[in-house]
């Protein structure tokens, strides 16, 4: 949040979402964020297609958003147990679809223009260095995505 705000002056837009513990979306609300939005920021526990429904999002159409940032695969042991207890629900293809690679190809062909993810699990506090990063190269300096990932590679 406090990123968010140190940002909120070079937002050309309104920023809309669930922040902090206020509650766990339903798939209505990932539904109505991700159809409304130009870009979608989750930064988040585990991974962000645990969160969502497999099926409701590959029959999404979201062309108007251009940019998905994944700032997840955070784990500590509360989230850890939960997505142990829901995965042993779900077959070995529906996890292997949660995967960083599987999950920007689903985003992409639900029309999202860009995917930003992380790829290996990391704490809260190296995804906040990440997301203040791309916010401050992204909003600051007008970097492209690409030279932002570049960056972030580093």
């Amino acid at each position: 949040q406090k990123i968010l705000e140190k940002y909120r002056d070079l937002f050309r837009l309104q920023w809309e979402g669930v922040i902090g513990n206020m509650h766990a979306p339903s798939q209505a609300e990932w539904e109505q964020l991700l159809t409304n939005c130009s870009a979608f920021l989750f930064y988040g526990m585990e991974r962000f297609m645990s969160h969502v429904l497999l099926n409701w999002l590959v029959a999404m159409n979201i062309p108007k958003c251009r940019l998905v940032i994944l700032l997840d695969l955070v784990r500590s042991w509360q989230s850890y147990q939960r997505i142990k207890n829901s995965d042993i629900h779900k077959s070995c293809l529906r996890v292997a679809l949660e995967r960083p690679a599987e999950t920007a190809m689903l985003l992409s062909l639900t029309g999202v223009g860009s995917v930003i993810a992380t790829q290996w699990y990391s704490s809260l506090e190296e995804n906040a260095e990440r997301l203040e990063t791309l916010l401050e190269n992204l909003l600051s300096f007008g970097k492209m995505t690409g030279q932002i990932v570049h960056i972030l590679q580093k």
